[in-house]
């Protein structure tokens, strides 16, 4: 892994598999994967209630030859830390202990420490979906850090959550990513967050937050160093904790669409170039790390901005997207940036395509991709509830068979 990230040929393609939330599988589609491989059941456990993801058992891991793992992983690990539940398909599983599920009628909810309902979950969905935006009707930036607990994405907490709160949280946190690094040689990815575009988003509400940057710029300046603020005390303490013990850090912004940035090139260097490159600056100030941005959807025009402002690794290389190809992508920035995706299409190959179209399509992306280093396996983003599970096996076996 470390050396796919440096541009170096490794010994074989690094694979990523549950290694971050945009890189795992559907809580709905994990224990079919379980059975298909021939291994035993196991009570699925979804770290993610948002997107409802499972946490990838070790035989999985080491099935596949997976390099990378989670500092999530090194946290509830006692079962006070779950809670039963059950999956929109009638299976048992576990959900956080800390996350407060309420049953309404013909729905789940998931309240803030307030009461206020932030996501709902009908009956016959199988995600939850934002439903409060704090600052759709006014903003109190005074109050930033209380609306920052008042959203689905960042209320709703994953391991370690609020095990590492109160005083003493921080040494937990240390002392729990340093024995992850005891126990595991896998490439440990710690994920921050940092989001700046999207928190907006969050909290304002995707046309607000949009209107917010194009009409009254001096105030969605005031917001991001607000937010900037936060973030950079975070990192302090984050880094201070876990930067012994992790190899990459990862931050967050879906910057694009399917057809292109969400902002034109111009827009996203007034506004969060200069905070991303201050982010990652200090990141690698402050630990032996690589940075590492998910970032959905078409952004090509705006990787050579990315990589100026220090990024080293981006995913999930939504190859479906305008101008993401993979070959041109690796003749113009495979030197200066890692693509770490786009090993395998789940718009449409990973779902529809047979076992062997997928073999296939997945070893061509790994010979574009892959040569001189700078690329890590991984589809692109989470493999969904209605994926076969031998589609998954194809893809991950064609990845390591690459190897071979």
């Amino acid at each position: 892994m470390l050396a796919a990230l440096d541009h170096r040929t490794a010994d074989k393609v690094p694979i990523d598999f549950g290694g971050h939330r945009s890189s795992g599988i559907a809580a709905l589609a994990y224990p079919k994967l379980r059975k298909a491989l021939g291994l035993p059941p196991r009570t699925v456990r979804v770290y993610d209630p948002v997107q409802q993801l499972a946490v990838i058992d070790d035989d999985v891991l080491d099935r596949f030859q997976v390099d990378t793992i989670e500092l999530g992983r090194g946290f509830a690990l006692d079962d006070k830390d779950w809670a039963a539940w059950t999956l929109p398909d009638g299976t048992p599983c576990q959900m956080p202990a800390w996350v407060p599920l309420e049953r309404q009628e013909k729905q789940w909810v998931i309240r803030s420490a307030s009461g206020r309902v932030l996501a709902r979950m009908p009956d016959g969905a199988i995600y939850f979906e934002q439903c409060y935006w704090p600052y759709a009707e006014h903003d109190d930036l005074d109050r930033l850090e209380e609306a920052l607990t008042e959203n689905m994405w960042c209320g709703v907490q994953s391991p370690p959550g609020p095990l590492t709160a109160g005083p003493d949280g921080l040494q937990r946190l240390a002392d729990g990513a340093r024995k992850l690094r005891q126990r595991t040689n896998r490439a440990i990815i710690g994920l921050f967050g940092g989001n700046l575009l999207e928190i907006g988003q969050y909290l304002y509400r995707n046309d607000n937050f949009f209107m917010l940057l194009a009409g009254n710029p001096s105030r969605a300046h005031e917001f991001l160093d607000r937010l900037l603020a936060l973030h950079m005390a975070n990192l302090e303490r984050f880094l201070g904790a876990v930067g012994p013990s992790i190899d990459i850090i990862m931050f967050g912004d879906d910057l694009g669409m399917q057809n292109g940035p969400q902002m034109s090139p111009a827009m996203y260097r007034e506004f969060f170039k200069p905070r991303h490159a201050k982010m990652w600056r200090r990141a690698k100030e402050l630990a032996n790390v690589k940075v590492q941005l998910h970032c959905c959807g078409g952004v090509r025009p705006l990787l050579n901005d990315l990589i100026e402002a220090g990024l080293d690794a981006i995913n999930p290389v939504q190859i479906s997207c305008a101008g993401m190809e993979p070959r041109n992508l690796k003749q113009d920035f495979g030197d200066r940036l890692t693509f770490w995706g786009g090993g395998c299409d789940t718009r449409y190959i990973l779902s529809h395509a047979t076992p062997a179209e997928i073999h296939d399509h997945v070893r061509a992306q790994i010979s574009v991709l892959s040569p001189g280093g700078g690329f890590v396996f991984q589809q692109v983003h989470n493999i969904l509830a209605d994926v076969p599970p031998q589609n998954i096996i194809a893809m991950l076996d064609a990845a390591n068979d690459h190897c071979k």
